[in-house]
């Protein structure tokens, strides 16, 4: 039987190489809304993040995910965030 390839992706706060399933996607939308993306299959430029609470809040103070995608996030999409990774 054919083993499966496991997508791979990179956290941006961690630099951390982890499996795709095992990351939170953040995306801005071609519209310029910023969403989270439980789905990993949303349009628009996208950014990925531990599912990990801490990795959140540090994603939060450095602004890492405004200076990757270019534009101002709500807190409440950090929240979205958290929630999701509980």
């Amino acid at each position: 039987m054919k083993v499966k390839k496991v997508p791979m992706r990179t956290c941006v706060v961690t630099k951390e190489k982890c499996e795709k399933r095992d990351l939170l996607r953040i995306v801005r939308t071609p519209e310029g809304n910023v969403i989270v993306d439980p789905t990993g299959k949303a349009n628009g430029r996208g950014a990925y993040l531990k599912k990990d609470v801490e990795v959140i809040k540090k994603a939060q103070t450095s602004k890492i995910l405004e200076r990757i995608l270019e534009v101002d996030i709500a807190d409440s999409v950090y929240e979205e965030a958290i929630r999701l990774c509980k």
